[in-house]
């Protein structure tokens, strides 16, 4: 029951600061997730890092989801208020045509790297960060493997025989 009270209070304050409701919800283990669009996100974390004591990210991550029209990426965020020991999950959704959101290396500066494994892996572009280009990848690679535009397994092959893999 704290819990919920706790994430009420916290999404108050955060209403307060956007002047507007994010969506959100609380997930079975007690953590507010709140969704916002792409122009909030640095301001949303500026004030959850300055304001509410919400002082690490944890992980700056992105999912693909071909089937969503219109918001096919969603950025996520995770943020940990160590004082209080409580932690929360942003969400910005972005559409294929337009993959564009704001860095956050001015915020955090660990988000530098977790920006570029993101644009490495799914194309997201960081904007305005210092040094956006592949990480772990090689720099010729024209594609980005995480995004689920790719065959899980090669059709062609005739030397596989599925019965010997459950199917």
């Amino acid at each position: 029951m704290m819990q919920t009270l706790e994430n009420e209070h916290l999404l108050l304050a955060i209403e307060t600061h956007l002047g507007d409701m994010p969506t959100s919800q609380v997930d079975t283990f007690g953590m507010l997730n709140i969704e916002v669009n792409r122009l909030q996100i640095v301001s949303i974390v500026k004030f959850l890092k300055e304001s509410l004591e919400f002082n690490f990210l944890t992980d700056l991550c992105a999912s693909h989801y071909p089937e969503k029209l219109g918001a096919e990426f969603e950025i996520v965020y995770h943020l940990h208020n160590f004082i209080a020991n409580k932690r929360l999950r942003i969400k910005v959704a972005l559409s294929e045509n337009d993959i564009f959101i704001p860095t956050l290396t001015g915020v955090f500066v660990g988000a530098n790297w977790m920006e570029r494994e993101t644009f490495d892996f799914y194309g997201i572009q960081f904007q305005d960060h210092p040094d956006l280009r592949r990480i772990l990848n090689m720099e010729d690679m024209d594609y980005h493997p995480l995004r689920k535009h790719y065959a899980l397994e090669d059709e062609t092959r005739t030397d596989k025989d599925d019965k010997f893999f459950g199917r």
